[in-house]
């Protein structure tokens, strides 16, 4: 089944290659066409994550009141992601859809031709930054460079959008997280074929111009309706009334 998918995948960007006659900008417009594929889940995906924001509270809230009873936390838990018609798994499916592609990209490289370039500004799509260094030295990498450079800040701008729409406790978190994740995927496009580094760069900068153009409002849109219907949903709680007691009366 992998090698049917490497094998499909290396077709199709080659015939768009053959098409546009560059083979860096076969990736791009191969991860143009994957996220526009992708875009009603995206959509989909930033819907379930409104609604999580929403629920949050009365999540917080079911956990607190029924700490010392699991089966009827978790109950409940399914009571309000069936009410709010929510998916926990929603927000990751269009990350686990592009991953296939991601990685079959590290197989695909190798089978370009050796000169398969983009434009003369990466003379090899196939070969890493670490790789060129060693070839040709430092000067010659520097496109590699930026490209590994913007890898890693497109992986923490989108954290940072996302910050203004979280409470305040989690934003510093967010932050951390997001500075960490930059500074791994540096060391991690330093070693990856250039054509990697091509689809990521241009798979984030769509998700940031899609998540200031787009994202917002369906957001806030999903945020209106999920409130609406959370208004209409109070958690119910059992009241157990405690039996009231005789007082003894004191003999005289």
């Amino acid at each position: 089944m992998w090698d049917w998918f490497i094998n499909f995948l290396t077709a199709v960007l080659a015939g768009i290659e053959g098409f546009v006659g560059d083979w860096g900008l076969a990736v791009i417009i191969l991860t143009v066409i994957i996220r526009l594929i992708l875009t009603p889940l995206m959509a989909h995906s930033t819907k379930s994550t409104a609604r999580m924001q929403v629920m949050q509270p009365k999540l917080q809230e079911i956990q607190e009141r029924y700490a010392d009873n699991p089966e009827r936390q978790a109950e409940e838990m399914r009571k309000i992601y069936a009410d709010m018609k929510f998916n926990p798994l929603g927000g990751c499916l269009p990350i686990f859809l592009q991953m296939p592609v991601f990685f079959g990209l590290f197989t695909v490289a190798r089978q370009v031709p050796a000169d398969a370039s983009f434009f003369g500004i990466l003379p090899s799509i196939s070969l890493s930054v670490s790789q060129v260094i060693e070839a040709s030295g430092w000067v010659a990498a520097a496109p590699y460079i930026l490209f590994d450079v913007l890898f890693g800040v497109l992986t923490f701008v989108p954290m940072v959008i996302n910050v203004s729409t979280q409470a305040e406790a989690q934003r510093s978190q967010t932050m951390t997280m997001g500075a960490v994740m930059a500074v791994m995927m540096l060391f991690f496009g330093w070693s990856v074929p250039a054509a990697v580094l091509l689809y990521y760069v241009t798979s984030s900068l769509w998700q940031v111009i899609q998540q200031k153009v787009i994202t917002q409002r369906v957001m806030e849109k999903a945020k209106a309706e999920a409130e609406a219907e959370a208004a209409g949903r109070p958690i119910e709680v059992d009241v157990v009334r405690k039996e009231k007691k005789a007082r003894p009366h004191k003999k005289g």
